[in-house]
């Protein structure tokens, strides 16, 4: 890609590769919804002593007549069942029962969500993060009209919007995986990382475009636009590895020892932030010269 050293070559096919996977592994498992999109009732129980087995505790539920129990540990004294939505008189006997058989349990929390807020909840989640990709392309699009001499600024704007949806598409396609294989759901807070990433991502894509700007501008346009483009991401590169040490140092920590209900939201954005962090390196840099390169053989 012009005078560009070849790692960014190689580097944005590897991540067009990870892009494909990751859309394969959604095609083929998708993501396990949980009940703040599909509807549904959430209960979170903390034992005092030993955890009882998760099918003993399927079993009890079940009989009090709730479907779709699913029951999964929790910590080390922890269990979650998932149903279809009850009724707090339901709720507050699953809770006498357990109190019942096992003295010292304490309830954590407790969601119920109706399957039509869940299904507008996942409407809204799609539209916000649709309006969200939008708005960054034509704030792209405002912002860098001054190279529009060497490149349009609507392509920059399009290369900042690819290198964002690889930047979310990777861990939904974690996720998707993550779903099948270990039963983790996705819930509103995933929307909440994914929006953080857009957010993470492009700041770091618009930081290098404007240095880009800035060398194109103070060389006249009269050097290789490859080179400019190398040039100015090595002039922000220690910033950005700076910047996303530190993050990714504060997520692992809320990883290992955040509680469960937010130990998944660190996860996709440990995830998200690391793919952002070479995205605007290696996926739309390369297409910003690309496209300069077609301009110029044009």
């Amino acid at each position: 890609m012009l005078n560009m050293p070849k790692v960014y070559t190689f580097m944005f096919f590897v991540s067009m590769a990870l892009v494909v996977a990751s859309v394969i592994l959604l095609s083929m498992y998708g993501l396990k919804l949980g009940v703040d999109f599909r509807g549904g009732s959430l209960l979170e129980l903390e034992f005092k002593d030993k955890t009882p087995a998760v099918a003993d505790v399927q079993l009890a539920i079940q009989q009090l007549e709730i479907k779709d129990v699913s029951v999964s540990p929790v910590g080390d004294r922890g269990l979650l069942a998932r149903s279809l939505e009850i009724s707090e008189a339901k709720h507050q006997e699953v809770l006498r029962k357990f109190q019942k058989d096992y003295p010292g349990v304490e309830e954590k929390r407790f969601e119920s969500v109706g399957p039509t807020i869940g299904k507008e909840l996942k409407q809204k989640s799609i539209t916000a993060i649709a309006l969200v990709l939008l708005a960054i392309i034509i704030y792209i699009a405002i912002v860098f009209r001054r190279i529009g001499r060497v490149i349009p600024s609507w392509v920059m704007g399009i290369a900042g919007l690819i290198a964002l949806v690889h930047d979310v598409i990777i861990p939904f396609g974690v996720f998707a995986l993550l779903g099948y294989y270990a039963g983790i759901e996705i819930s509103a807070v995933f929307v909440a990382a994914a929006l953080t990433i857009l957010g993470y991502s492009i700041s770091d894509t618009v930081v290098v475009f404007d240095r880009v700007r800035e060398n194109s501008i103070r060389y006249g346009f009269k050097e290789d636009f490859g080179a400019i483009v190398h040039r100015s991401i090595l002039q922000t590169l220690s910033r950005s590895l700076n910047t996303t040490f530190t993050t990714l140092l504060s997520l692992l920590a809320i990883y290992f020892f955040g509680g469960a209900t937010i130990k998944y939201f660190s996860l996709a954005l440990i995830i998200g932030i690391f793919s952002g962090a070479y995205s605007s390196i290696f996926v739309a840099s390369p297409i910003i010269v690309w496209w300069a390169k077609r301009k110029r053989n044009a």
